[in-house]
């Protein structure tokens, strides 16, 4: 009889890494939602007539509930008080309503409709919001980017809200065993889910569609499709939600383990969290880093288009079959390089290295031959697959929590000021602009894997084991801060510094077109630098403050 309460699902390692796929699965297909429409940005511009502000406005939506009605810290109550599995569900059925309403603003089906007509005379002045500058709707904002807005604020509340539940499973199934590694894992998996955005997205939009002239038709692309794409994939993420329930009910028969009835939520808990300095510098970590990255992402492939020079692809390179051959490469190089982790021979473990690296080769290879700066970010997250579970592996066994952070810091401000200053000098030339921003580009997705591996581990050695749910919820509710301002800012930075485009378009004398693939990046690329100087300045105080007070941050998070 002992022998049943000691042996449990989670102490059997294929079981608790199979829990592990469901959840980090789920988290790809909503990553795969969260950017489905940063690589087609021009062609938002130039076939629904959006501005970078309105662009950027509707992007910074996505986390607009999750600070201003503080939807994020109710999720934290409802995950504490009802558990991982309920929340699980929950989550993906609010992703799944949110994504509906926004495929439903960017569809053909919206134009000319009775709701397009309302939103174009409504919503342009919110009282209080406008003053304040914090209004999810501008009066330059089209209907359609509007309508999506709404879609995007009720999916950010759902996939938030997962990202705290996956983030609160993990520790529920890992704790004192892999944490780190299973963290780090995770979201390397879910970060594919942005190379598969940035190569399918653009692709859908234009399958069919015609040239006139060399041109591509634009009567004949649909950016709906892309959006319709990523619902389906969310219809996935929740069937994987509802096995995890199964999974996560089993254990807790096992265990005897009652989430919602247990050491029940109280407001006053919060109260413990905050008064934590530990707590505060990662929080505040977690909102400098994000908003560095994930609105980047945003325009990351539009700050290509606008930085290198692009001559259109011919025949086999231009066709829909090297879309998939490019895909299928990717998922090699991700599969080998995370499997050579892994690996107990140390010569296996070669052989996948080396494998993942020449896969790698030919996918930047056929990335510029494509001639297409969405298949060139793609490369995006692929370091980061192969060294997050490896950093994950170190946080668990060596620490140097802390430590990681300021590196990943440091290299988040050369990438930001290279793509600034030095990836312009190479415009015009058909090899180095390819050259340099696949170098900067993998260097800051392996940047970007320092934090999971990291960061989210060191959450329980900051706070109570009741309340971690909160505590992620509350360091989400910070970083949403940022998620929501700075796609915003980079969008007016980004008609500010360029206003003779701005203008031009308003005349007429550029077309929409032209005018997507000419901006000048420079000043919002600074600003996300200084993101990164703060990052690092607040490293080097988390450090000091850890070594005084003894969180255990540089510590290893598996004990002898």
């Amino acid at each position: 009889m002992s022998e049943k309460i000691i042996t449990t699902l989670r102490d059997k390692a294929a079981v608790r890494w199979t829990a592990l796929v469901f959840l980090a699965f789920a988290m790809f297909c909503s990553y795969i939602f969260m950017d489905i429409l940063s690589p087609i940005k021009d062609l938002m511009q130039s076939t629904r007539g959006w501005s970078s502000t309105a662009f950027g406005t509707m992007q910074g939506s996505e986390t607009f509930l999750n600070v201003f009605i503080f939807f994020l810290i109710f999720a934290g109550i409802i995950l504490d008080k009802m558990g991982v599995r309920f929340t699980a569900i929950l989550s993906g059925v609010v992703m799944l309503i949110g994504a509906c309403i926004k495929w439903y603003a960017v569809s053909g089906n919206f134009i000319g409709s009775g709701l397009e007509a309302w939103f174009t005379t409504h919503l342009n002045y919110i009282p209080g919001f406008h003053e304040l500058g914090i209004s999810p709707f501008t009066d330059e904002m089209p209907a359609s980017a509007k309508v999506a807005s709404v879609g995007f604020m009720i999916f950010g509340c759902g996939v938030e809200m997962a990202g705290i539940t996956v983030s609160r499973g993990i520790v529920k199934w890992f704790r004192g065993r892999e944490m780190a590694l299973a963290m780090g894992s995770e979201m390397a998996l879910a970060r594919l889910g942005v190379a598969t955005c940035m190569i399918f997205s653009p692709f859908i939009a234009k399958w069919g569609a015609t040239k006139a002239d060399g041109l591509l038709d634009l009567q004949s692309v649909h950016v709906e499709n892309s959006v319709a794409f990523g619902v389906i994939l969310l219809m996935i993420a929740l069937i994987m939600f509802i096995v995890y329930f199964f999974m996560d009910k089993k254990l807790d028969a096992q265990t005897g383990e009652a989430e919602e009835k247990d050491d029940p939520f109280k407001i006053r808990d919060i109260g413990k969290i905050l008064s934590s300095s530990g707590f505060w510098l990662v929080a505040l970590l977690c909102v400098l880093y994000y908003s560095a990255i994930f609105p980047f992402q945003k325009y990351a492939v539009n700050m290509l288009q606008c930085n290198l020079t692009f001559t259109a692809a011919e025949g086999f390179w231009a066709g829909n079959t090297i879309t998939v051959v490019q895909y299928i490469i990717m998922l090699v190089v991700a599969a080998a390089a995370f499997a050579s982790n892994f690996s107990k021979s140390k010569g296996m473990r070669y052989v996948l290295l080396t494998i993942a690296v020449l896969f790698l080769l030919i996918f930047c290879y056929m990335g510029y031959k494509r001639q297409s700066a969405e298949t060139i970010f793609a490369v995006f997250p692929l370091l980061a697959v192969g060294i997050t579970p490896i950093l994950g592996k170190y946080v668990d066994t060596k620490g140097k929590a802390a430590s990681m952070l300021m590196i990943g810091s440091i290299l988040l401000i050369a990438c930001h000021l290279t793509f600034a200053f030095i990836l312009p000098m190479f415009k015009g030339s058909a090899i180095g602009g390819v050259m340099v921003a696949y170098i900067t580009i993998l260097v800051l997705g392996s940047s970007f894997s320092l934090v999971p591996a990291s960061l989210w581990p060191s959450v329980p050695k900051l706070v109570d084991s009741k309340v971690i749910g909160s505590a992620y919820a509350l360091i989400f509710w910070i970083q949403n801060i940022g998620l929501w301002l700075f796609p915003l800012l980079i969008g007016k930075i980004l008609d500010a510094s360029n206003p003779n485009i701005v203008q031009a378009l308003k005349d007429g004398t550029m077309t929409a077109e032209k005018a997507a693939t000419s901006y000048n990046y420079t000043n919002p690329l600074i600003m996300l630098a200084c993101l990164g100087v703060a990052a690092l300045i607040l490293g080097f105080y988390l450090k000091a403050v850890d070594k005084k007070k003894g969180y255990g941050l540089e510590l290893p998070n598996i004990k002898e």
